[in-house]
């Protein structure tokens, strides 16, 4: 027999190593099934046999009893299917318990877009910022232009490197979810942006650090005490941070948050709502929904479909805006 935290632990290897899930979509799995076999001891389950429809059923109940989101729920019956259907197939268990366990689909909401014309004036600000030669106020220009050209995850976009980025042809390489590669075209806005930012910027806060190290390196030895080792160099990330290290999720998040602070609009304002706003402005263009779905590197063209929905409400909210007779 085998007990299920030993099946949790392998289950985590397996879709880490075999399925190629990402980090976060492992903690997010591991987290849930952690839950339900917490839920499962407390009802005298403790091998990977003991699991059963019902008590995978009366777990899900007990997330709605504690107030867990539609959207939360759903995912913890997904990440209880994987683990049942994976089960099944090791022997581990006579049967996928979860194949039947179903749960209420999560309120699907439209991603937020924002309009042409206000993001150009978001862009503006940025550009201002930038005027004077400031190597980060340069980085975030480039970085913005990026996102919204090329319709970028964050992740994705993060995980850059000079070698990815072809300035003659205007396309980035990148590695997208499951280890799936594909290279995505960037316009002239987006283009001017990024050779200033390569040209000047980075070399400027590389030059930065180094002199700060330098300083600080310099300071220590005068007291006799060991010298601070230097700021990561960031290898060969295309982003950089200040100390030079290649720059993290929450950075750009809070970087795009800040630039759409002053737009008005609901949903979500990190660097998702420039993807989703790049995807719309597209179809909005006339561009092919497989192309579209190609151009964000979805698995499923249902995944891109809902971008057609949203092309269909803003039509309804212009139509009622301007006709006479809306």
């Amino acid at each position: 027999m085998t007990s299920l935290d030993t099946a949790l632990d392998e289950y985590s290897a397996y879709v880490r190593t075999e399925r190629a899930y990402s980090e976060h979509t492992v903690a997010a799995y591991a987290a849930d099934l952690a839950d339900l076999i917490t839920y499962a001891e407390s009802r005298g389950a403790v091998d990977a046999h003991d699991l059963d429809l019902g008590l995978l059923r009366d777990w899900l109940w007990s997330a709605t009893e504690r107030g867990l989101a539609r959207a939360s729920i759903a995912r913890h019956a997904a990440s209880a299917r994987g683990f049942t259907a994976w089960l099944a197939r090791r022997g581990l268990a006579e049967h996928d318990a979860g194949a039947r366990l179903r749960a209420p689909r999560p309120a699907r909401m439209l991603p937020r877009v924002v309009s042409q014309t206000a993001l150009e004036g978001a862009i503006r600000r940025l550009e201002e910022r930038a005027a004077g030669a400031d190597p980060i106020a340069e980085r975030d220009v480039a970085i913005a232009e990026l996102l919204y050209a090329s319709a970028l995850r964050v992740s994705e976009l993060v995980g850059l490197d000079l070698g990815d980025v072809d300035r003659e042809r205007r396309t980035v390489r990148v590695m997208g979810k499951g280890s799936k590669e594909r290279v995505v075209p960037y316009g002239a806005p987006a283009a001017r942006a990024i050779d200033r930012y390569l040209e000047h910027a980075r070399p400027s806060i590389l030059e930065a650090a180094s002199a700060s190290a330098s300083n600080s390196a310099s300071n220590s030895a005068t007291k006799s005490v060991p010298a601070p080792s230097g700021p990561t160099s960031g290898g060969s990330a295309v982003f950089l941070g200040v100390r030079c290290g290649r720059m993290g999720v929450r950075s750009v998040h809070r970087l795009v948050a800040e630039m759409l602070a002053e737009i008005p609009g609901t949903g979500p304002s990190g660097p998702h709502a420039l993807r989703h706003t790049a995807a719309t402005h597209l179809l909005d263009g006339g561009a092919d929904l497989r192309a579209v779905q190609e151009f964000l590197g979805h698995a499923s063209l249902g995944t891109t479909q809902i971008y057609t929905h949203v092309s269909a409400e803003r039509l309804k909210q212009s139509y009622r805006t301007a006709h006479p007779r809306a």
